[in-house]
């Protein structure tokens, strides 16, 4: 190699390196953003009120990005510091393993993958590389560790026990939240029944069938044929069932959702979405599956970006739940934000007062309040999870 050639491929590993530190750092500032305006009045009875609630968030994609999750952030959404500061008690970490090329609401092919480039620049283990379900397992190791290095700040839920023992440490003292663990897309199974329970032993607890294309187990509204479920999906559903994993629906194909209706047994979520009754589009929930998702004892999670709610202020998001609340009951709403989803979020987890102080002026109670808030979702996942064994509280 000549002198020139060794000097011209230093540069192109350096602009490589460059590249890796820099380039999902820079993908996560700029697809995660917050609305800015501080518009939205907050009167003193919200704030009185907040201070009192646990707040619980169904949908968080925070694992994908190179961020510490103890150390607050000026970028993207969700870190424990400002999870305590909103009072976010329980907090879904959803894990994506694959978004196509071109992604959107209408239809995707599964023939693309994002998440390579960014697994590979962002220093991924080699195996996660080329398989989902490493990519999945490699997301719950980061929140176990930082669980294991945040002195007790972060907790991570498995079973019912846990949950509990996390509820009386909450109450005995500020400063600590907990999260659980959830799979945006059951393409992360590679059509291996076997890495369910994989999944299920790495502390997985919410398996999303679909996300933004058809997989093994079945459709997705954003799909190409939109199908049911798979005679794979009804093993997967089954199998979930067994364990105690709650199913979500989101991304769900119409199909999707009529077939696990049909056959489940427990609770169903939909972590997050919008409904058609406020904001009419495919990525949204229409009035009939609304109602069938309560039905079951779930909650659906009302989302924090413009496709959701068609808007971009806190009374837009309060507008929705008050139109689910109407459909559902006010025990099936909740909050399932998409923070760090690539999409900018109405508040990040430090100011969620602002979503209390609208459903207050859209004239919720405070018990209304506090179920939307966060009861709803402790309640479901206090009937689903694993009982696991109580220690000592």
């Amino acid at each position: 190699m000549t002198p020139r050639a060794v000097r011209a491929l230093g540069v192109l590993i350096g602009l490589v390196a460059v590249a890796s530190l820099l380039a999902p750092g820079l993908a996560a500032r700029f697809a995660n953003r917050t609305v800015t305006s501080d518009a939205h009045r907050v009167s003193d009875a919200a704030y009185t009120l907040h201070e009192t609630l646990l707040v619980a968030d169904l949908h968080s994609d925070a694992l994908l990005w190179n961020r510490d999750l103890l150390r607050r952030s000026s970028w993207g959404h969700v870190d424990v510091p400002r999870l305590v500061q909103g009072r976010v008690g329980v907090q879904a970490f959803t894990v994506v393993t694959k978004t196509p090329r071109g992604m959107n609401i209408e239809s995707n092919p599964a023939t693309s993958d994002n998440i390579t480039v960014l697994a590979v620049l962002g220093r991924w283990p080699p195996r996660t590389w080329g398989s989902l379900t490493e990519r999945a397992l490699w997301q719950a190791e980061r929140l176990n560790a930082a669980a294991a290095r945040s002195d007790g700040r972060l907790a991570v839920i498995r079973s019912a026990a846990d949950l509990r023992l996390h509820l009386s440490r909450r109450e005995a003292g500020p400063g600590v939240t907990a999260g659980f663990l959830g799979l945006e897309g059951a393409h992360a199974l590679e059509g291996d029944l076997g890495a369910l329970d994989r999944l299920f032993g790495a502390g997985f607890r919410m398996l999303g069938l679909s996300h933004f294309f058809d997989n093994e187990v079945g459709g997705s509204a954003h799909g190409i044929k939109r199908g049911g479920l798979t005679p794979f999906g009804r093993e997967v559903v089954a199998r979930a069932e067994e364990l105690g994993v709650l199913i979500d629906l989101a991304h769900a194909s119409p199909a999707l959702i009529d077939d696990v209706l049909s056959m489940a047994t427990r609770p169903v979520v939909i972590s997050h979405t919008g409904v058609r009754g406020t904001c009419d589009n495919r990525r949204n929930l229409d009035d009939a599956r609304l109602a069938a998702i309560a039905a079951t004892g779930g909650v659906v999670g009302i989302g924090l970006w413009d496709t959701a709610v068609c808007g971009t202020a806190p009374d837009d998001w309060a507008r929705a739940v008050a139109y689910a609340v109407a459909i559902a009951g006010v025990d099936h709403v909740a909050l399932g934000s998409d923070w760090d989803g690539a999409v900018t979020a109405l508040v990040d987890p430090a100011h969620v007062v602002r979503l209390t102080a609208a459903l207050l002026d859209r004239g919720f109670g405070p018990d209304e309040v506090r179920k939307v808030m966060g009861g709803n979702v402790v309640r479901v996942l206090l009937e689903a999870l694993p009982p696991g064994d109580d220690p000592a509280l």
